[in-house]
């Protein structure tokens, strides 16, 4: 039997009346989410049970299946996490039937948590330097285990959508920051940011998956801007400096997954 369309209509409006949450778009199958801090929720509060993985409420994975209603949900990111561990602890979780996957994942490989900390307590020319050291990994040693990682999750669901989720930029340079690090720390930093998003845009690129930057999607709301601020500057506790807080999840990364997924 057809429903008329005026009554699908009328039911929802009565089901919103009444307090039922509707979901904005409907996934039909699985997701599951990969990767690190940046992909865990890290920064963004509302960790539960998980543990250090710190797996939050806030994250865009978990809005994303909150409002698209997925038929399963896996949720697998953890804080600290490295190429290593997605393939040895995460990537089970990808299956034949997986229709989504995002992840983050690369940072950790490259150093770049040992590298804030050095440039917040050594010299302008140790910052440099670390991020040096850093952008050379990228560029050398990153994209094998990147390609590793993007191979196995196509393997295992050749099907799925897979969308591989970059870093922001961490300052707006020069920016409305009147102490903290220097300019020239702060230029650094950044330039390491581009370095991992293009190393990280090719290899996504060479495995047929989609790349989206977060130093778009975060524009205007890094550490330092005139704008709302998406990304802990140094924080309590510690771990969560330099990570995106609940806004930068809602606004820069859920956001930006849903203008690709619906």
């Amino acid at each position: 039997m057809r429903v008329p369309k005026s009554l699908v209509i009328t039911l929802l409006t009565l089901l919103s009346m009444a307090g039922f949450a509707v979901p904005a778009s409907a996934a039909t199958g699985k997701y599951v989410a990969l990767g690190d801090s940046y992909s865990s929720g890290l920064g963004a509060g509302s960790y539960g049970t998980s543990g250090s993985c710190k797996r939050s409420a806030n994250s865009y994975p978990q809005l994303w299946a909150n409002s698209h209603a997925p038929s399963s949900f896996s949720f697998v990111a953890c804080s600290g996490a490295r190429t290593g561990d997605v393939l040895a602890n995460q990537v089970g979780a990808v299956t034949a039937d997986t229709a989504l996957v995002t992840i983050s994942i690369g940072g950790n490989d490259a150093g770049f948590a040992s590298v804030m900390t050095d440039c917040n307590f050594g010299s302008d020319s140790t910052c440099v330097q670390r991020n040096q050291e850093a952008q050379n990994y990228a560029r050398t040693q990153l994209p094998p285990k990147l390609d590793a990682v993007y191979a196995q999750i196509r393997s295992r669901a050749p099907n799925a959508r897979v969308l591989v989720v970059g870093y922001p930029r961490m300052y707006k340079v020069p920016g409305y920051c009147y102490a903290g690090l220097s300019e020239t720390k702060r230029a650094a930093i950044n330039q390491s940011a581009d370095v991992l998003a293009d190393v990280t845009r090719g290899r996504v690129a060479a495995a047929g998956l989609t790349f989206i930057d977060a130093r778009a999607s975060f524009a205007g709301h890094e550490i330092c801007a005139a704008g709302t601020r998406w990304i802990n500057s140094w924080a309590w506790p510690v771990e969560e400096s330099y990570h995106p807080n609940a806004a930068g999840q809602n606004g820069g990364y859920y956001a930006a997954v849903r203008a690709v997924t619906g």
